[in-house]
């Protein structure tokens, strides 16, 4: 084991570990479904500044990109949309989304749909509202998304984005069993996979864990491949190159005492806790 990864564990005992859906999973407290059903309100308060619940969900078809287990998707469902797609990647969370949808009596407005956010199964024009809450970190090709996005939405429809920058105190997304703030910012991948991968060990769930965080290049280096580095800076790039104005674009920050020094373009990126975007077809 590395000398920095030592180091890294022993730093590690040193802080407490924050709440997080895996452990709540884990530990028999609650499914990921639930805690994400449960955080449904968080998933778009936001928005509230400018956009009513009515506005988002009344009565409209959505799709919730990158859904996980589709607690949030339930919960835009109980907003008062007439349906909902919970869009995910990953297949092995069907039958805990169908399982709670039926739960609450909502399996009639609800549909897990198994796919890539850069290859939508939706015609043309055919969606009214489009959610991507802490999903444009995730994706594999960004642009082709927003792409997508733009193309399935009637017009007049609105894409609702927000997500954590990488620089976010925990925008490594490690905080499962890596408690450090900006941790990522301080060691090197190498050293963060080889520190997460001997936590793991402590979990029954270890191995699986690794396998959503971890794949391998082919040369053989291990990377964090759930995570695409999504900054500030790149994703106002993005919007420019992809030619999108936001309907509406904010940095909401840590602390309120932060708020002016999220203006500056270096602190703003460790500073911001939220990237907030609307769009607008």
């Amino acid at each position: 084991m590395m000398l920095r990864t030592r180091l890294l564990l022993a730093a590690n005992k040193c802080f407490k570990a924050p709440l997080h859906p895996f452990n709540l999973q884990r530990e028999g407290v609650k499914s990921y479904a639930m805690w994400q059903y449960e955080k449904g309100a968080e998933t778009i308060k936001f928005y509230l500044k400018n956009y009513s619940i009515e506005e988002m969900f009344g009565g409209k078809t959505v799709a919730d990109i990158g859904c996980g287990a589709a607690g949030k998707s339930l919960y835009y469902a109980a907003s008062g949309a007439a349906k909902v797609y919970g869009v995910e990647i990953l297949e092995k969370y069907r039958t805990e989304a169908d399982a709670l949808a039926a739960e609450l009596g909502l399996a009639d407005k609800f549909e897990f749909v198994c796919a890539d956010a850069a290859h939508l199964p939706f015609a043309d024009g055919s969606i009214d509202t489009m959610i991507m809450n802490d999903a444009m970190e995730h994706v594999d090709e960004p642009e082709a998304v927003l792409r997508e996005c733009r193309r399935v939405l009637r017009p007049g429809g609105r894409l609702y984005v927000n997500f954590p920058p990488y620089h976010h105190p925990f925008g490594a997304h490690l905080s499962d069993l890596i408690y450090i703030p900006w941790v990522h910012l301080f060691f090197p991948e190498k050293v963060l996979i080889e520190a997460y991968q001997e936590l793991a060990k402590t979990c029954p769930d270890g191995e699986e864990r690794i396998r959503f965080r971890i794949s391998t290049r082919k040369d053989g280096t291990p990377y964090f491949s759930y995570i695409n580095h999504m900054t500030i800076k790149r994703f106002e790039r993005i919007l420019r190159t992809e030619h999108i104005t936001p309907a509406y674009y904010h940095h909401e920050p840590l602390r309120g005492a932060f708020r002016h020094l999220c203006r500056l373009p270096l602190l703003r990126e460790m500073l911001v806790k939220m990237v907030v975007c609307v769009i607008e077809k």
